[in-house]
């Protein structure tokens, strides 16, 4: 299989071009901003190189462009969910949120996931692959083009744990900021984990300006264990060194992801527990009402409940947001809609053997 032309640097590029092609090194300025401005298609489109130039490229190169396969829109609030299909079959999810302060999309930065958190349909199937930088990219490319409107504000929160593809995703966070590209604050981009406590020290010492996000979701040991896999692996106290680490070496605070589950991590007990883990380090905490699954039994408390849990954590003086409840009608959950398309792909493969035999 060729390698995938817009997962290199522009550094890349240009070594390319001389060593590999024979082209001038100014080649790759004028082929880059065709991938990561114009947000070009084919390579025909690269009207300002020669022919013989873009054969080279066809010969040498693949050219990774997402095909929209679903779109599903809110009604109640807009929020619009991609299904994309990969060139090699394999289908993510992006999410198109629009804020006041400007769009955000939430992308995947893998196919499946392999950490097995019980509240996440992305899980469900396990782990088909890690995404390229450019199918990464790409998410966000087809959204501008079938929207006509930048985005501002990026979340890898999607299908995958984006520190399980730590080489791509980090390469794809320099490449989405590079002023040569879309040239998107890092400051204006998240980076979700469920707690890969080695990636995050790594992580670190990138020092990146990105917003990371981590997956709590229980303030103990044994209610993580529960809910996510990961915590066998690595306790609550190594994780939030790792994430003393992080701000130490980064100055950036942390986010941390709470998913109310009921009669599971939301009574007031666990908000008094929750506050006084994580109360001496510089943090927010997102409080996320449940988004149900059905292949899950988890349900999300009362709107009082909920509540009383927040009050309980501003009390102790711990900064507390409810996220706002976004694509509820549309499988807003991430692998959600993956999930689903899958199943009646296999639904309708197997009426089709029915007819057969």
């Amino acid at each position: 299989m060729k390698p995938d032309i817009k997962s290199y640097t522009l550094d890349e590029l240009k070594n390319i071009m001389t060593d590999e092609l024979g082209e001038k090194p100014f080649r790759a300025a004028q082929i880059y901003r065709w991938l990561h401005v114009a947000l070009c298609t084919s390579f025909d489109e690269m009207t300002n190189i020669s022919a013989g130039l873009r054969e080279k490229l066809k010969e040498h190169f693949e050219l990774s462009v997402l095909v929209k396969e679903q779109l599903q829109v809110s009604k109640i609030d807009g929020t619009a969910k991609y299904l994309f299909k990969l060139g090699d079959g394999n289908r993510i999810e992006s999410v198109l949120m629009k804020y006041k302060h400007g769009n955000s999309v939430c992308i995947s930065s893998q196919a499946g996931c392999r950490m097995g958190c019980k509240f996440c349909a992305s899980t469900l199937d396990g782990l088909a692959r890690n995404l390229l930088p450019g199918e990464m990219l790409d998410q966000i490319y087809r959204i501008q083009a079938d929207t006509g409107e930048r985005v501002d504000n990026i979340v890898i929160m999607g299908c995958g744990e984006p520190l399980d593809n730590f080489d791509n995703v980090t390469k794809f966070l320099k490449m989405i900021s590079d002023e040569n590209g879309l040239n998107i604050s890092q400051r204006n981009i998240t980076v979700s984990t469920c707690g890969l406590v080695p990636k995050i020290r790594e992580l670190a010492e990138l020092n990146l300006q990105i917003t990371l996000a981590i997956s709590l979701h229980a303030p103990n040991d044994d209610i993580r264990k529960n809910i996510m896999p990961v915590a066998n692996k690595y306790s609550i106290e190594e994780l939030l060194s790792a994430c003393d680490y992080y701000f130490m070496k980064t100055g950036r605070r942390i986010t941390f992801e709470y998913s109310l589950i009921n009669g599971v991590n939301d009574s007031l007990k666990e908000a008094r527990e929750l506050a006084e883990r994580i109360k001496h380090i510089n943090s927010h905490v997102n409080l996320i009402p449940i988004n149900p699954i059905k292949e899950r039994s988890f349900r999300q408390g009362t709107q009082e409940e909920i509540s009383e849990f927040k009050k309980l954590l501003e009390k102790n003086k711990i900064n507390v947001t409810i996220r706002r409840e976004m694509g509820r009608d549309i499988q807003g959950a991430c692998g959600q809609l993956r999930k689903s398309y899958s199943e009646q792909e296999t639904r309708t493969n197997d009426e089709k053997e029915e007819e057969i035999f």
